[in-house]
């Protein structure tokens, strides 16, 4: 299973990528705004950046970038999805999970630019990303956990249903909170999981680690030397 990280800011990236070795990356409105930057410096400074790490191609490193949320129509959400996809081979464009959104992805997927059908909630939703052809396909997980849903299972749907009827589209867990849904994820068989830098660095710990570490310094200092 692939780890992509949740997040437009190129610092996190940077540390993420050297440290973890991640294999791509998803971004959102929210992510660009809390970067601090214009929408378009971020994605500017995210093409170059692939560029001096020699990570050029989604195929290679895949980022996802969303349009506009404010585009309701499928015309509007193509035109604005070529103009981003132009910026970087690297750039996946991510398209809502609604009629006109699926709409665009089909065009989209048709002309050769390459999708991510986001805020994905059931296994139904997640069909026909796939019978389109899209590249990815984003079920959240966190929102709904919130709100007493399960996850595990939604996600063993979605995981089985795409292997019953061998679509290509991968799936990329999304809106990952703790450790679990990220083990979740992984025995399901999702793909991918995508998740913020804090949430990665938290699954690589646990209290009791840190209980044995203590325990062994304590033996190896007062080991005879």
């Amino acid at each position: 299973m692939k780890y992509f990280l949740d997040s437009a800011k190129l610092n996190e990236i940077e540390y993420a990528y050297e440290n973890y070795g991640i294999d791509g990356v998803t971004t959102n409105p929210r992510h660009i705004m809390l970067s601090g930057k214009p929408f378009l410096k971020v994605i500017e400074d995210l093409a170059q950046w692939v560029k001096e790490k020699d990570i050029v191609g989604y195929e290679k490193f895949p980022i996802s970038v969303e349009i506009n949320p404010n585009l309701d129509k499928w015309e509007d959400m193509v035109s604005e999805g070529q103009k981003i996809s132009a910026y970087s081979p690297n750039f996946i464009i991510k398209i809502p999970c609604n009629e006109q959104g699926l709409i665009a992805a089909r065009k989209l997927e048709e002309k050769g630019v390459r999708t991510n059908v986001t805020l994905v909630f059931s296994p139904s939703q997640a069909l026909p990303v796939a019978k389109l052809g899209a590249k990815f396909v984003s079920p959240f997980v966190g929102w709904k956990e919130n709100a007493g849903d399960d996850t595990a299972q939604y996600i063993q749907d979605i995981v089985d249903i795409y292997a019953i009827h061998e679509f290509d589209t991968e799936i990329i867990v999304a809106a990952v909170r703790n450790g679990k849904q990220i083990a979740d994820a992984a025995k399901a068989g999702a793909d991918i999981v995508t998740c913020g830098l804090d949430v990665y660095k938290a699954s690589f710990e646990h209290p009791f680690t840190d209980y044995g570490l203590g325990v062994f310094r304590k033996a190896w200092d007062e080991t005879a030397k």
